[in-house]
Order: structure tokens, then C-alpha cells, then sequence
């Protein structure tokens, strides 16, 4: 398509925005997910995604080009009622996609820390949002803006009063998703933070033609067994039956803007996604890599912490804390090409 998207010219041949971006309200009503609020954002430059904000204001499924970028899980769209936090049982709820919302108290196993028992990767995912808004409109610097907001309540009687108010951006024409998260400490007592952005990344993008691209930079493997395969963390085979997942960190230098990047680029489709996160809020690009049947996904997760457990995380020395009424933004941006 030829992108004229001057204002006054679209006035003059569209009957509403909407004929070329939109963000469409609904609800779910079959299956697990039934009862769930869904958003969905098409901004004319091929780019779809949809929004959960019964799920932490999480992103589900985006395609760009009719092409699909996530990997979803077999679960599908899980309302939070079904949330069981006890050990692993997050594993039954979770719906994969765009973005999974990790923390706020724990990212990784489950543990027991000072605020109680934990489950894996918390419970920010199945919190649904409050105050949620959207808003389509021109913005003073001429872009076409579509817009997500709300607010996410990770409270507890006599515990944490955190507060996470998210908004999600789109503009016109521009094939890019922006995440903007301000974290608030609205108690009266510190508090460990632990934030990981689990972004799903799934075939056609990964397959044996995609490699992920980023400045030079020092990778960790979590355990011996990731060691073992470090030379390939940035490749990917065919689905491999009884594949055991490997996970790396890395340290990526920031650029100029503060921005670090990391590119998934498939070599044979032209496809390519890339993640910018600010290195400031987070330091560490988590890649779990997970190549087995039906399993077959790339996560590249933006984080202020290592997936651990909150322990092992204080016990590196590296747990993160947010004091009473301290304010935490967090900035994200998914963008997509095709050559």
C-alpha cells in the first residue's frame, strides 16, 4: 500500500479511522477463556496484536502481514479465575503470546520469601486491570496515536501495595508496539521488585533459518547443561522430540539512547522482530529457548532480575527493592520488519 498518512489527505478519503486503524473492544465467550475482556489493535502497517486486560493488561497473539510472530500456548486464553498459584500450576493458565507479565514478588520457581509463598514467575499475569481506557487520535507531532491504559493493583491486606499503571502504544502506519510501565510502591514498607517481560516468539518467525542478532556482548548459561549448548544459544534447529529447555543471559550494551537490542531475524522468510528495552530498569535480556514438539518457542524476556526465585536472587546479590512511594518506569518497544 501506498502509506499517504497526512491527515488532511486521509480526511478527505476515509468515512472514519477506523476503515484503517482501529482498536476493537470484546469478549470472549467459549472455552476457558470465556468472560474475558479482549482488545484488539490493527494500525495499517500490517502489524495486529491483541490485548488481555483481564490478564495484567498482557498482550496474546500478533501477526504481522497475515504472519504469526507468537507462540501460543495449548491452554488458549485463560480467564484469571482459574489461576492456581501453588507451585508450577501457573503452567495451566498461562496463554504464551506477545507478553506475559512476570513478578512482581518472584520471577522463577516457587519459593518462600519474606511476603509469603510464592509460585512461579508471581501473579502479575492473572491480575486483571482497573480503569482501563483506550484512545485513537492525532497527536501534536502529526502521528495517529492508538492507545491501551490501566492500572494493575498487586495488593494484599497487611502485605504489598504495589501499583502498575501500563500503557500500551501504537501509531499509524508504524510496524511497533510500545509497553510503558510505571510501577509504584503505594505502601509503607520496602519491598523486593522483581519485573520479567516474557515476550513468546514462535514459527514461522523461529525456525532453522532465524538467528538472533545483537552487539557483542557477554551470555551466561543458567546451569552446566546450557553451558553444554552455549555455542548455539543464537540458532535454532527443527522441533526436537524431549527437547529440555536452555535458558541465557545476557548483557547487552545499551545504545546511545539507553536502548539495548536484540534481533530475531529469519534469514529465509525476511521476517525479523526486534526488542528495545532500557537498560537503566532492566539490565538483563533473558532468552529461554525451547525447541521441542508443540513446544517449539523463542523467549526473549526484558528483565531487572535473573529467573531464579527470589532467593537466589538476593543471594547473587542482585535483587532489586522499591521504597514507599518510589515510582519505577519501564519502557519496551516490539518492532517489526520485512525485507
Amino acid at each position: 500500500m501506498n502509506q499517504n498518512f497526512d491527515r488532511e489527505s486521509l480526511r478527505q478519503r476515509l468515512g472514519r479511522m477506523e476503515q484503517l486503524a482501529s482498536i476493537r473492544r470484546a469478549v470472549l465467550d467459549d472455552g476457558k477463556g470465556r468472560g474475558m475482556r479482549v482488545i484488539d489493535i490493527r494500525n495499517a502497517s500490517g502489524l495486529a496484536l491483541t490485548v488481555y486486560p483481564d490478564k495484567g493488561l498482557d498482550l496474546g497473539p500478533a501477526d504481522f502481514e497475515g504472519l504469526p510472530l507468537t507462540w501460543m500456548t495449548p491452554n488458549g486464553p485463560v480467564a484469571p479465575a482459574f489461576y492456581d498459584p501453588e507451585g508450577f500450576e501457573w503452567l495451566r493458565t498461562w496463554s504464551g503470546g506477545l507478553l506475559t507479565s512476570c513478578g512482581l514478588l518472584n520471577v522463577g520457581g516457587p519459593c518462600e520469601t519474606a511476603e509469603g509463598r510464592q509460585g512461579l514467575h508471581g501473579r502479575a499475569d492473572h491480575i486483571p486491570a482497573e480503569e482501563v481506557s483506550t484512545r485513537a487520535g492525532w497527536q501534536d507531532d502529526g502521528r495517529y496515536l492508538l492507545e491501551v491504559t490501566g492500572r494493575i493493583a498487586h495488593t494484599k491486606v497487611f502485605g504489598e501495595k504495589l501499583v502498575v499503571t501500563r500503557a500500551i502504544r501504537a501509531y499509524l502506519g508504524e510496524p511497533a508496539v510500545e509497553i510503558v510501565d510505571r510501577t509504584e510502591n503505594a505502601g509503607f514498607a520496602t519491598l523486593p521488585l522483581m519485573q520479567l517481560y516474557h515476550m513468546n516468539f514462535g514459527w514461522p518467525l523461529v525456525g532453522e533459518t532465524t538467528e538472533i542478532v545483537a552487539k557483542p556482548h557477554e551470555t551466561t548459561p543458567q546451569n552446566d547443561y546450557c553451558r553444554d549448548n552455549l555455542a548455539d544459544w543464537s540458532r535454532f534447529s527443527a522441533p526436537v522430540p524431549g527437547f529440555a529447555e536452555q535458558v541465557f543471559y545476557h548483557d547487552i550494551p545499551a545504545d546511545e539512547d539507553g536502548f539495548c537490542r536484540a534481533t530475531l531475524a529469519n534469514r529465509g522468510t525476511g521476517l525479523s522482530v526486534t526488542v528495545a528495552f532500557r537498560k537503566a530498569e532492566l539490565p538483563y535480556l533473558v532468552q529461554w529457548k525451547m525447541s521441542g514438539q508443540g513446544e517449539y518457542v523463542c523467549g526473549l524476556e526484558p528483565a531487572n532480575c535473573v529467573p531464579e526465585g527470589q532467593p537466589a536472587v538476593a543471594g547473587k546479590g542482585i535483587l532489586r527493592h522499591i521504597e514507599p512511594g518510589q515510582v519505577v518506569e519501564t519502557a519496551i518497544r516490539v518492532s517489526v520488519s520485512r525485507r
